[in-house]
């Protein structure tokens, strides 16, 4: 797992060798945040780039992220320009934001409904995507009652819409919050779930109340 602040180094690299500039001091000026040498050095160490002199270059490893995380960025600018029409200094911020906690499903989701973009605000390219490849054309739902999963589906919590308050508190101190990842254990003769090491026997009207993001399976 890399952090934000790596993230925000592989991005500025990508950038800087668009310019065909491959220099550290051009890949700092261009980065949001201040590194240090040993940021870079544990990026060499992880196989994801290589120091020749003053240079940076991606290894393979490192291109492949690198395009993810750029193409993660993109579509949020395409996003938020075009769908939200935020203006250009607030799409940027909040582009950088949206980037390091875009799960893969929504990024193909955005992707498709957006048509597959290949150029963001700035004119740069899109890197594409296996939706791209695919050329889909259709979102499928993916938020959907906790009560439509099947055996053995997962889905991550969103929201809950209970009937009323004292159900919501009751789910909220089993530890159903949003965020949180439930997997359908069965569904007869009782709806039951997994999740944190924790199972449980849920009616299906309450079932019913609780919206997840269906996950794909492994």
């Amino acid at each position: 797992m890399l952090s934000e602040m790596q993230e925000e180094i592989i991005e500025s690299i990508w950038r800087a060798s668009e310019s065909k500039c491959y220099c550290i001091d051009d890949v700092r000026k261009d980065c949001s945040i201040e590194f240090m040498d040993e940021d870079l050095l544990k990026l060499e160490e992880e196989g994801v780039i290589v120091k020749n002199r003053d240079k940076i270059l991606f290894t393979e490893k490192g291109k492949a992220l690198a395009e993810k995380i750029i193409r993660r960025h993109r579509l949020a600018e395409v996003l938020m320009s075009s769908i939200l029409k935020l203006k250009k200094s607030d799409m940027e911020e909040v582009a950088c934001k949206v980037e390091h906690s875009l799960l893969s499903e929504v990024e193909e989701a955005i992707c498709t409904l957006l048509g597959h973009p290949e150029y963001c605000p700035d004119g740069k390219c899109i890197p594409k995507g296996k939706c791209c490849f695919k050329r889909i054309q259709s979102v499928n739902s993916k938020v959907v009652s906790l009560s439509e999963l099947k055996s053995s589906e997962q889905g991550k919590i969103t929201y809950i819409k209970p009937v009323n308050h004292s159900n919501l508190h009751q789910l909220i101190s089993f530890g159903l919050n949003p965020g949180v990842i439930v997997t359908v254990h069965r569904t007869r003769p009782a709806f039951c779930i997994k999740f944190e090491n924790t199972e449980l026997a849920l009616d299906k009207e309450i079932a019913k109340d609780i919206y997840v993001w269906r996950l794909n399976p492994e």
